[in-house]
Order: structure tokens, then sequence, then C-alpha cells
């Protein structure tokens, strides 16, 4: 390219523009790199808004960009992607170099989620502070931010964004590089070791500087609070003259963090899931798979960044708070006054709203990682020993109570969907298993049965300490207020936390209450019946495995039309049968423990399983009510399918010759005995239906051999189908499609064979077989009747 003197920044960026599509990324990175070291940032302002959606797409996903989600560590373009956007790559040292000019771009209001884009429409500034001042008068739709401020919102906002995947592409979440590429985001602005790099480019004129450093006297404000005016409130969002320097670096941390949790986290507002908690309220955004696993590594990342905290700063009293640095003040209120409330709603939309299959995994283990901050605390000997058996340390106890609700009410919200779901499946049963794991680490459910008594003490014992008043965002409070004093009254503690999220007004449900507790007894009910429900397929798998041979590839193991399960299949199924035998053993056993069940709770309920789930039982009807159109399923009746404990018997009830072709067939043989026997049915369909209608030993046996389909008409009245297809009319005919099975014709080779050595000729062979056929069926129909008639 031209020198820069040379260069117009129009002709920069239409070069740029011109050259996207036609070399190679090494190539592209390679020059975008040489260009961020030698233009101006005037000149490089024009290109940034571009640069940035080409690479991370546009907000209305037409774009892809790079396709960050899909671009694997395998691939030869993902070391140089992750190298040009690397916190000391290039285009972070772009969106330094704008920063120290104070330059601004716009971003819409409209891919804002939804709560965010409501308040702002209604004239009412967001809680957050990352919204203060970035707002046009009169509204505009647009919001003005600085350069890193705008990067981040483009980040964030790839990950929620319409996707049009290229057909043809997949790979794991956690390798692509925009999972990488968050989780070396979140390390290196929110380090769990030393403090934030200082930026590490500089202009000409000096550091990169905040716009709007924090003071250290000013407490974290901003969420939960009470909404105001724009038009009213005043915002006083300028730095202090003698503010911290380290208080100027760590604004890049505050904003990545709050810019993520806003994008990520807050799509449901706290009022209207206080308003309309139900499930078959319809929201206008859903959640993908790979958004909630990108939720949980800010949360694993968020426990690891806040358990860093330094021993010293934790033991501390509170006066000496304010002489702590800004990185280790954030730490300490990170969690729970940044992520708990929109994550806690996040995650009741999820729980309620979520399909009842195995991608349920994602949100589960989201859930599991937050209400598990010991997992994250550096230690290697923790991680490495069993769950079960390691204790949860007593420092806790103020975690557990603060956070309550994720504790009770998302084990209620899972529960409900594990009795919903169905369990013989072994994901299915992997999830409960993972559940009652985590919940039977001993001293848990002791802190939070101490954390619902404290909830439940009377509320005039609370009026007595100091006549205190609870603080809730609809009552002037905030979760970012000023720390609390270590003194504060434990059930103080525990009942803000409830109200504020659940309202003043909420029914609190014990989780270890009588309600809940025959709930759990329901679900332990529903466990053991999928146990025998798995045994049972897993002793029929076995049993078909023992009964298939070498002579199973031509049909000779089965003649079972309607089995659509190869061997392979089987073994598969076997395998995964046993492990939710084993997952749910464990589950039970834990459950057990958590609710303190004894041995004689647990045996009647064995029993009464065992008594409904006998042999007679299983072969039932599963629960249904008789319309004009047939049988209708209750609520019941899926519920005994979903778990496996009724059936209805699957059978093909259309036309035998028209059923697909089986892979005992030959394709080529079955049409061809198909065109055979259609020209002989309409040759003499008559006379073959005079011949059946007779009441002598001939129509019995024309019956026998042409009136197959009659058969399928007898089988149909056992089954819950609709009037019209019982009562229609079956003519006689003859079916000459069993000679395309292989089965059949490996008997009549060896037939052919053995009557070879005894010195037949093919027709005289041929003969026989058809005598002896003829004899063998009209003795088995013989005998069919007799039986029949006893």
């Amino acid at each position: 390219m031209a020198a820069p003197a040379l260069q117009q920044p129009s002709y920069l960026l239409a070069n740029l523009k011109a050259d996207w599509t036609n070399k190679p990324l090494h190539q592209r990175c390679h020059e975008l790199s040489k260009i961020i070291d030698d233009y101006p940032a005037k000149e490089l302002h024009a290109i940034f808004p571009w640069l940035v959606e080409s690479v991370f797409g546009s907000l209305d996903g037409i774009l892809s960009g790079w396709n960050l989600r899909f671009l694997q560590a395998r691939s030869a373009e993902y070391n140089i992607a992750m190298n040009f956007l690397d916190p000391s790559g290039a285009m972070m040292k772009l969106v330094y170099k704008l920063q120290a000019e104070e330059y601004k771009y716009e971003f819409p209001v409209s891919y804002l989620p939804g709560p965010i884009k409501s308040s702002i429409h209604a004239g009412v500034l967001p809680d957050c502070p990352l919204f203060h001042n970035k707002i046009q008068f009169p509204m505009s739709g647009l919001l003005l931010l600085n350069p890193f401020e705008y990067y981040m919102f483009s980040v964030a906002s790839s990950l929620i964004a319409p996707k049009n995947y290229p057909p043809g592409q997949h790979g794991s979440c956690s390798d692509s590089a925009y999972f990488v590429l968050v989780d070396t985001y979140l390390k290196y602005f929110l380090p769990t070791e030393g403090n934030v790099p200082p930026s590490p480019f500089s202009d000409t004129r000096g550091n990169v500087a905040s716009p709007a450093p924090r003071s250290p006297s000013v407490p974290y404000v901003g969420y939960g609070g009470h909404n105001t005016s724009l038009l009213k409130r005043h915002i006083t969002h300028q730095p202090s003259v003698n503010a911290d320097p380290a208080a100027q670096e760590i604004w890049r941390s505050e904003t990545l963090l709050q810019v993520f949790v806003e994008m990520w986290l807050h799509h449901y507002s706290l009022e209207m899931y206080q308003k309309l908690q139900s499930p078959q309220v319809k929201e206008p955004f859903t959640p993908s798979e790979e958004h909630v696993l990108v939720v949980r590594l800010l949360v694993k990342h968020l426990h690891a960044f806040s358990n860093s905290l330094k021993q010293e700063s934790i033991s501390s009293s509170p006066s000496a708070h304010s002489h702590s640095s800004p990185l280790e003040e954030l730490k300490r209120v990170v969690v729970q006054r940044f992520v708990q409330q929109k994550l806690y709603v996040f995650l009741q939309h999820c729980f309620g709203h979520w399909p009842l299959d195995a991608s349920f995994r994602a949100v589960l283990e989201t859930w599991l990682s937050y209400i598990q901050p010991w997992r994250y605390t550096g230690e290697k000997n923790n991680m490495q020993a069993d769950i079960q058996n390691r204790t949860v340390p007593d420092k806790w106890v103020s975690f557990v109570q603060e956070n309550l609700l994720m504790y009770t009410k998302l084990f209620q919200g899972f529960l409900n969907r594990a009795m919903r779901t169905d369990l013989v499946n072994a994901k299915n049963g992997l999830m409960v298993f993972r559940v009652a794991k985590v919940f039977v680490q001993p001293n848990l459910s002791e802190m939070i049965q101490k954390a619902e008594q404290l909830f439940l003490e009377p509320e005039h014992a609370i009026l007595q300490r100091q006549n205190r008043v609870f603080l809730t965002p609809s009552h002037g409070g905030s979760f970012l207020s000023s720390r609390q004093p270590v003194g504060t009254d434990s059930v103080f503690k525990v009942k803000s936390h409830v109200y504020s999220l659940e309202g003043q007004d909420c029914q609190y449900n014990l989780m270890f209450g009588p309600d809940l507790r025959k709930n759990v007894l329901k679900l332990i009910q529903i466990i053991a019946q999928a146990r025998q429900t798995a045994k049972r397929i897993s002793d029929h798998s076995t049993e078909m495995a023992a009964n298939n041979s070498f002579l199973s590839w031509f049909g000779v193991g089965s003649s079972d039309h309607n089995n659509t399960f190869t061997r392979g299949e089987m073994d598969d199924m076997g395998e995964g049968v046993k492990k939710t035998h084993e997952f749910l053993d464990k589950a039970l056993d834990y459950l057990c423990q958590i609710f303190r069940l004894n041995t004689g709770q647990l045996s009647q309920l064995m029993v009464n399983v065992a008594s409904v789930d006998d042999e007679g039982a299983s072969k039932q009807l599963p629960d249904c009510i008789p319309s004009e159109n047939g049988l209708v399923l209750t609520d019941l009746g899926r519920l005994q399918i979903i778990n496996g404990h009724r059936r209805f018997e699957i059978d093909y009830h259309g036309d035998p010759e028209l059923q697909p072709i089986r892979s005992y067939e030959n394709a080529f043989l079955v049409r061809l005995m198909f065109q055979i026997s259609s020209f002989i049915n309409a040759r003499f369909g008559d006379h073959m239906e005079a011949l059946c209608s007779r009441q002598d030993l001939l129509g019995s046996i024309g019956r026998h051999y042409l009136s197959s389909s009659s058969k399928v008409a007898e089988q149909r009245q056992k089954s819950p189908v609709t009037r019209p297809m019982r009562d229609h009319p079956q003519r006689a005919r003859l079916s000459l499609r069993v000679l395309a099975s292989y089965r059949t014709l490996l008997i009549l080779l060896l037939l052919y064979m053995l009557f070879a050595l005894l010195s037949f000729g093919a027709l005289s062979s041929t003969g026989l077989i058809l005598i002896v056929s003829f004899l063998y069926e009209l003795l088995l129909n013989f005998f069919h009747k007799k039986l029949k008639t006893q």
C-alpha cells in the first residue's frame, strides 16, 4: 500500500474493503497490523466500525464475519485470528489508540436486550451505570460509546445475534475461537493473580486513560436501584481529580463485566418475573445452548476471580475496606452484586421454558457451577477429592444464605422437570444423578436448612434490632450499596435476598418442608419405576443378543416385521441402559441421604412400585379417554409413556404387500413378487373370492392361503385405532412376498441341496418342497383351529 502521508481515509477504507474478500486471512491480518502501527488515529477512526463488523459479524446476523463460533483449534486460521484479537494484539492496539483520542461510536438501542431497550424507550435510565451519559437527547435510538465499550458490545452481541450457520460446519463450543477468546479476555481483564495489566500501548501524548474512572471513595452503585426519569436524574459520572491511578486501570474490567452481564443475562426483567412466574409466559428471547455454555464460563471465572481475594482483605475490618485496592474491592462484590439477580431470573426462565431433552444439561451445569463456588478456590487437592466425601467449609455459610433461592427455588424447578422427563434415557438419568451428587455434599443441606430457618424467623424479632427495614429494588434499595458490616444480622440478610428477588408478598416453599418432601417421594418412585423399565429393556436386549447367530444376516434370528433395531443398536441400547441403572441407583441413595429417608420408607416405595409394575400392568394400555376419533391420551397416560411404565403395542397395520422393504429381504425379488402376485390377483381375484366363501375343506384351505389380510384386520381390533380403519373391507388375494426373504431362500437352498444328495432332480425336488410345505401349513392350521375352539 501507499505511504501514510499520501493516503486518504476514504481510500484506506475502500482499499481494505476491496482486498477483504480477495486475500487470505493471514495476509489481511498482517496488512491490518501494519496499518494500525503506521497510521494515526484520525485515519484509523473511519475503518474501526467496519473492521469490528467484518470480524464479529453484523448485529442483525446477516454478515457472519470470521465465524469465530465455528473456527476450531485444528483450523489453520485459528492461531492467526487469536493472535490478532489477543488482549495484546493488533485489534486491542487499535482500540487503545482510538481511546486516547476520545472518539465515539454509535450502537443501536434496538439491539440491546429487551428490558434495557424498553427502559430507554420509556424514558427511564437503566439501572446499570454502563449506560449513563451515553444516551442522546432527543432520543435518537443510539448509544454513544467509546472505542473499548463499542468493541466489547460487539464481542458480546456476536453471541446472541441471529445465526446464519454455514452449511456443514460443526464443532465443539468449548473448542471454538469465540469461546477461547471470551475466556482469554476474562482472564486478562479480571485476573485471579496480580493486577490488571496496564494498557500495553501508548499514544505519543501519554498513556491511555479511563473516560470516567470511579473514585475509590465512591461506592459501587447502580444494580437494582429505583429507576428515575432521564429528564430528572442528574448523573455525576466524572472522575475525581485525585482519583487513584489503579482505579483508572480497572475501568476496563468493570466495563467488560457490565457489558457481558447486561448483554448475556439481562433478557428478562425482574419485575415481569415477579408478576408472571409461569412456564407458559412467552418471552421474546430464547437462549441457545452455546449461549448458556458461555454464561457458565463467565460464572466459573467470576467465582475464581472472587475467591482470589487476599486473606487480609477478607479478614480486615469494614473500615479498612476503603483502603483496599479497587481490584480487591471489585472481587469482594462481583458475584453478589453484579451477577446474582440477573442470573437467577435467567436460570428461572430456562428451567421453565427449556425443552425436556438432554440439551438442558448446559443449563444444569451453569446452575451447579454457580451454587458451588468452593470448587473454584484454586486448591488442587479440593478438585481432586471425591465430591461427596468433601465437606463444604463453614466459611460458605454466608454465600448460601445470600443465595438461598439459587439452591431451593431452582431445586424445586429441577424437581418439576425431572418428574416429566424420560429417566430411562441415560442422559436424563445422568442429570438427576448430577444434582443429587451436588446436594448430598456433607454440610450443604444443613447450611440450606439453617438459612431457611433464619428466613422463617418472625418479623417482630427483626424490628427490635435497630428498627431495620428491608431495602429492595422496588423500595429504593440497591444490590451495590456500600458493603454491610460484619455484624449485620443474618436474618436480615436472608430475608432481604428473598424479598428482593421474589417480592415482599412471596410465598416461600421450604426445600425441606412437607410439600417438597412429597414431590421428592414422587420422584423417587418415578426413579424406581424407570430402573425397573431399564432392567426390562436390558434383559430384552441381552435375550435378543443371545438369540442372534451367524444366520441373523439372513433374517433367521427374527421374523418380527416391526423390529427396527440392528444388533449394534441393541448393544448400544443395552450399554446405555446399564449406565442409566447405575446413575439412578446412586441418585436414589443420594436423595435418601439429603432428605433423611429411612430404609423403611424406601422399602415401602419399592414395594408399591413392584406391585404396580408387574407383568400384567406393564401390558396395559396407557391411561386414555375414549372419543369419537379414538382414544386420547391423558396427562397421566403421557407420563406413563415418558417413563416407560406403559406403552401401546406398535404393529404395522397397513397393507402387508406395501410395507417398507426389510433388511432381511431382497429388494429386487420383493418388487418382482409383488408384480407377479398383483397380476394373479387381478386375473383370478373373483375365483379366489368364491373359493374362500365356501364352508368345506377347500374353503378353509383357501382362506388360510389367500386371506392373509384378514389376519391384519383381526389384529386391528386389539389396537386403539379409528373405526374407519377397522371397517375397511379386505379381499382374498395371493401373496408371494415370502419368497423374497433371505431366510426362505436359505431354507429352499438347503432343501434343494438335501434332495440333490438324495439323487432327486430339480423338478421332483420342487414338487416335494411344495407338497411338504402344503402339508405343514395344513396341519398347522388344523391344530390352530382345534386350540381356538378349546
